[in-house]
């Protein structure tokens, strides 16, 4: 705590709250003072420091006088370091996502240093100063050099974050309690807790509707919940209207698929996007703004299921700022290739063919299905007559035989039953 307090004496004073001195690797003492803080309040309850914390952690990435993340690619929707002085991005172009350079020094320490030679024009040349520099230049070694020791510590102060985060769950995700056991994969849960017999069934539409009726009458029979993820074009289509006034109705989950049906990254480069940010926001908003027409609000979707189910990091992160969790089915059976249809060739599979590849790997699994988000669609192309969704019911009565619970995805994601 006493060294906390030299450091807080010193922040109070300048307006980025900055107590931590502009020597080398000064990026690596912001790091592991956020740190110390962190410590004391776990180890005291003391939560008097917690903005001295906060901002110490924010200049890293971005709330400096230079406006710049200080680490490589994070976040990747904003200003962080292109040129660090590293021979595997300077000489041959290698990203180095997540790597924490060593940070501003004074100005004196700056002025006094040997065979440093700025490569480009420094964009932040109107906010150095006596005080302290910075350049996202390979010529200068002092400040934006990445780091091992720095970089691991960051990671465990990012570790801690996302500890917190997880256990207190965000805004909109609140009301769920705290998440259960979960998978991700590149930011989407993709499946429950393995260790529980909890599978969600859900079901994903656009344009095409034709399953309607004979799902929601066989989730009627068996008596178990759905989770529906339909676009904007399907909750705004007027024919639509009755039965998702019939599956709200029910108790079924409802929850946004895009609003437009976008492909947000190319299929062959995932990385690739094909949207910008603002297209997707605006999709997005829009695809809520056609649910909250139907009385369904956002405080009561907080799942997203991207479009195609296709999907990379950044739209993950995207979905996360909206407020939003995404999701995504859980891969290892054929179960979302319903939408297939015979001249596709051999990308087509029978509804035999994907029952059997369900119950396939439910037995040959070792977790099973625990967990699953068993995804299929709730229409599919004329040119496919061979329907799966008159196959639901004997895949339902199969997998109750086997001991499975089917519960709505918000109860598979957040072990807690929301009365809606």
């Amino acid at each position: 705590k006493s060294g906390i307090l030299e450091v807080w004496n010193r922040a109070k004073k300048n307006a980025f709250y900055r107590g931590v001195p502009f020597i080398w690797c000064s990026n690596n003492l912001t790091t592991a003072f956020a740190i110390q803080c962190l410590w004391y309040k776990q180890l005291s309850g003391d939560q008097q420091f917690d903005q001295l914390a906060q901002a110490n952690f924010d200049w890293l990435f971005g709330c400096n006088p230079w406006g710049t993340s200080m680490v490589y690619g994070l976040p990747a929707w904003g200003d962080s370091p292109v040129d660090p002085h590293s021979a595997f991005t300077h000489l041959k172009g290698y990203p180095i996502n997540g790597g924490l350079v060593d940070g501003p020094v004074y100005g004196t320490i700056y002025n006094g240093l040997l065979g440093i030679k700025l490569n480009h024009a420094d964009p932040y040349a109107p906010f150095q100063s006596s005080l302290a520099v910075y350049h996202d230049d390979a010529g200068d070694y002092s400040t934006n050099e990445p780091t091992m020791d720095g970089t691991a510590a960051l990671v465990y102060l990012l570790a801690s974050k996302e500890a917190a985060a997880t256990s207190q769950g965000g805004a909109v995700l609140a009301q769920y309690g705290k998440p259960a056991n979960t998978v991700k994969y590149k930011g989407a849960i993709i499946r429950g807790d393995t260790t529980q017999k909890n599978i969600a069934l859900v079901f994903t539409a656009d344009s095409f509707n034709d399953g309607g009726r004979v799902i929601l009458k066989t989730l009627e029979a068996e008596k178990v919940p759905g989770s529906f993820f339909f676009t904007g074009n399907f909750y705004r289509d007027p024919v639509n209207k009755n039965e998702i006034a019939a599956l709200r109705k029910q108790g079924s989950y409802l929850g946004s698929h895009s609003d437009r049906h976008l492909l947000y990254c190319d299929w062959k480069n995932r990385d690739s996007l094909l949207v910008t940010h603002q297209a997707f926001k605006s999709d997005l908003n829009a695809a809520y703004q056609e649910m909250e027409g139907k009385g369904i609000h956002k405080s009561e979707a907080p799942y997203f299921l991207p479009p195609y189910e296709w999907y990379n990091d950044k739209v993950a992160s995207w979905t996360n700022m909206a407020g939003l969790q995404l999701v995504n089915f859980t891969p290892g059976t054929r179960s979302n290739a319903d939408y297939t249809y015979p001249q596709m060739g051999k990308s087509y599979k029978s509804s035999a063919a994907i029952l059997q590849s369900i119950l396939d790997y439910e037995s040959t699994s070792a977790a099973g299905l625990n967990g699953f988000i068993l995804l299929t669609h709730y229409g599919t192309d004329p040119r496919r007559t061979d329907k799966f969704y008159n196959h639901l019911a004997e895949l339902i009565r199969i997998l109750k035989k086997r001991g499975y619970q089917f519960v709505r995805i918000d109860t598979l994601l957040n072990g807690a039953i929301v009365d809606k």
